[in-house]
């Protein structure tokens, strides 16, 4: 499972021209999901998503989590993200997890995070979406379990 995190100032998603999540401050996880994985992929995924020290402390450096700074969760699926593109000059996506588990782990991942932290909002998986954010920083990290 891959997680790219990007640290936030706000963001939102839409689905034709409605907005169906968004945050302040926090965290913006588009997130892939590969055949391999499983609930456990998911759930290590979801531990550094919460612990994962990527906000400034009163020094300026990256010491605090978004537990510790209360800080929102956007989660966004995006099958895109595990394309094999070694080579040639189109994405292959033999890489991604076939729709069915994509949604399956994805939904279990959105339910634990609502359950371990506050402030969590997602995207529509499969949806269109327009996903609009101030990367604060930026701050961008590939997350893989």
């Amino acid at each position: 499972m891959k997680g790219l995190l990007q640290r936030v100032r706000g963001a939102r998603v839409e689905v034709a021209g409605e907005v169906v999540g968004a945050i302040d401050q926090g965290l913006l996880v588009l997130v892939a999901v590969e055949p391999d994985d499983t609930r456990g992929s998911a759930d290590k995924l979801l531990h550094k998503l919460l612990n994962y020290r990527v906000f400034s402390d009163p020094e300026g450096k990256m010491n605090l989590s978004l537990a510790d700074v209360d800080g929102g969760l956007l989660l966004v699926s995006q099958f895109t993200l595990a394309a094999d593109t070694k080579s040639g000059l189109r994405p292959s996506f033999s890489t991604a997890a076939p729709p069915a588990l994509g949604e399956e782990l994805f939904d279990y991942l959105l339910a634990k995070a609502q359950q371990l932290h506050g402030k969590v909002a997602s995207g529509r998986f499969g949806a269109d979406m327009q996903v609009h954010l101030v990367n604060d920083g930026p701050v961008t990290f590939l997350l893989q379990t």
